[in-house]
């Protein structure tokens, strides 16, 4: 028999405002911590350095993670120019220094117009993809330096907000962009086109999948709920579980139909997906606003369960 998990079977999605000088995970620990919750995970790191908006997904809503770790992001930052570091932000070691005093703003706006749109980028050796099942970052630790593939990336917006000349100017950078990209790299390869050298001096994540910073919690919050309303206090935070996907689209079902689809067998479901295309991955509901999971499109015109929702786990699941 196996060993019974500890922790609440909560469900939901909670926005973190996540504070500077921790982790992703430290920070995710604690707030599972603070829900007593049995599962949680979180959807994309920021680095201890940064701060902002950190989904935290707990019990049913981590089966829904990749749709949040897959989606647009948007930051504000602070690029210090004439500084060179190790990891290309302001908790590296300096490894080259030169004097920015000549930088203006118009050099750096018109420098920044080459990184927009379809760019190629070279992620830094302390990130934490994985070469060989060790994270970069771990290999840099250790003075090991991997040859690193550039890859896609999407600046949707790259502006210049305002700028501070100096020795060590500053720049302050609003940017909106896709997955995978790292602003770090931006500020590195921006003061190497410059000829000064750059570095992420502050980093603020404003946005996740259309989720606002404005509308994130702070640890402080959360533990002040705690105390004067118990653990139940904080569920009320939680969004519902399908919110990581509502750009999909919404497929009602009876009570009939979805019994069948909730034990995994396709089910026809009218035209309530007239829209959708064999291959479409569309949200499921209940007629009385329960989320089933997703479903897929057969070529058959059908819809097969893909990723379901475990009822006696789902807590806060209903949909709003």
């Amino acid at each position: 028999m196996g060993r019974r998990k500890r922790g609440r079977g909560v469900s939901g999605i909670l926005l973190l405002d996540k504070p500077a000088g921790l982790s992703s995970n430290g920070a995710l620990q604690r707030v599972r911590h603070l829900f007593d919750a049995a599962k949680a995970g979180h959807t994309g790191s920021l680095d201890p350095l940064a701060t902002g908006v950190l989904p935290v997904c707990f019990g049913e809503a981590t089966k829904f993670t990749q749709y949040l770790l897959d989606a647009d992001k948007a930051y504000s930052a602070t690029f210090c120019f004439g500084v060179t570091t190790t990891t290309g932000d302001g908790d590296g070691e300096v490894i080259a220094e030169q004097d920015a005093s000549g930088l203006t703003r118009e050099q750096v706006a018109a420098a920044m117009a080459g990184f927009r749109g379809d760019i190629l980028q070279v992620p830094s050796m302390y990130s934490a993809l994985k070469r060989d099942g060790q994270p970069l970052y771990k290999l840099a630790r250790q003075g090991i330096e991997v040859e690193r593939k550039p890859r896609p990336v999407t600046i949707y917006s790259y502006e210049l907000a305002a700028f501070r000349p100096g020795p060590r100017g500053e720049a302050d950078m609003v940017i909106r962009c896709s997955k995978g990209t790292y602003v770090r790299s931006l500020a590195e390869d921006l003061g190497r086109e410059l000829g000064c050298g750059a570095h992420v001096a502050r980093l603020r994540r404003t946005s996740v999948a259309g989720f606002d910073v404005a509308d994130a919690t702070t640890l402080e919050h959360l533990q002040q709920l705690r105390e004067a309303g118990g653990v139940e206090a904080l569920d009320a935070l939680l969004k519902p579980v399908d919110i990581a996907v509502d750009h999909l689209l919404a497929v009602h079902l009876d009570g009939h139909t979805a019994w069948y689809f909730r034990r995994g067998q396709p089910v026809v479901a009218g035209g309530a997906y007239r829209d959708g295309a064999e291959g479409d991955i569309v949200r499921v509901f209940e007629d009385d606003g329960r989320f089933l999971g997703l479903g897929e499109v057969l070529e058959d015109g059908r819809l097969a369960p893909r990723r379901l929702i475990v009822e006696d786990q789902a807590g806060g699941a209903l949909s709003g």
